[in-house]
């Protein structure tokens, strides 16, 4: 996978270059700058994401008119549209500025333009602290350097990502479509875990937690924890032949008929 890759990209990457869609040539046409599949960048090529494999991440994510959508490397504004379409509130962050003033017009001609917006942006320096679900096409090299950023956001957010994983951070779902998709058709869905590694007081006995993302081991007293796992911040995990569910609020854990409290 790794030598096919880059036979496709050029991993000339800079702390710059944010996405699959960058800065390069394209097609001019009456209708202004249109983008051409393939085409070279600044360090990379623009790839866009099957329309198909946008539906399949938007339906991963469970959006609802409740959520705030941010697309990285937004690239045509495909995926913000489609999302806005769906009564979303969607931002698309953009590096290449001609390809951001594509997005509006797609936007304006979709009529979603007051769903849909895109910034001019680099990644690295975007504040994605208010999104809800972020989807992205990203090298797996930036998936790694966004990887901290993504893991201090509020615990539940949704990232969804073309393809390309995150390493040792497994994905909660995975998804391969065959139907309309020609290429780049695997999706990938994580949760943003909550930080809940630490040792607990409660009325069982002490509860010790570790946690590598979302997999949760430890004790409960002198049980071991098995199965721990969580989504966002809703934790279970069994001890002694009991299942425990409970939701991590700041420095407790709240289950039902039972609460941790974080020494």
């Amino acid at each position: 996978m790794r030598t096919a890759l880059k036979s496709l990209f050029v991993l000339a990457l800079s702390a710059a270059t944010v996405s699959v869609t960058a800065q390069g040539t394209a097609t001019q046409t009456q209708g202004g700058f249109q983008p051409t599949s393939g085409q070279p960048g600044k360090d990379v090529v623009w790839v866009p994401t099957p329309q198909s494999l946008v539906d399949k991440m938007l339906e991963m994510a469970k959006i609802t008119p409740n959520d705030y959508l941010m697309d990285l490397g937004s690239g045509d504004g495909r995926t913000v549209i489609t999302a806005a379409k769906k009564g979303i509130r969607a931002e698309g962050i953009e590096y290449n500025p001609e390809m951001v003033a594509l997005s509006k017009r797609n936007a304006e001609t979709a009529g979603v333009s007051k769903l849909a917006s895109f910034r001019e942006a680099d990644l690295f320096a975007t504040d994605f602290s208010k999104a809800t679900v972020i989807t992205m096409f990203l090298l797996p090299s930036i998936n790694m350097k966004l990887r901290p950023t993504i893991l201090d956001m509020k615990p539940g957010t949704r990232i969804v990502s073309n393809s390309f994983d995150m390493e040792d951070w497994e994905p909660d779902q995975k998804e391969t479509i065959t139907q309309d998709c020609p290429q780049w058709c695997t999706a990938m869905l994580w949760y943003v875990p909550a930080k809940v590694e630490g040792t607990y007081d409660m009325q069982d006995g002490p509860l010790t937690l570790t946690q590598k993302f979302q997999m949760v081991g430890g004790t409960l007293g002198s049980r071991q924890i098995t199965n721990g796992r969580l989504k966002g911040a809703d934790l279970t995990f069994t001890a002694g032949g009991r299942t425990y569910t409970g939701t991590v609020s700041g420095n407790r854990i709240v289950g039902t008929g039972w609460t941790a409290t974080k020494r």
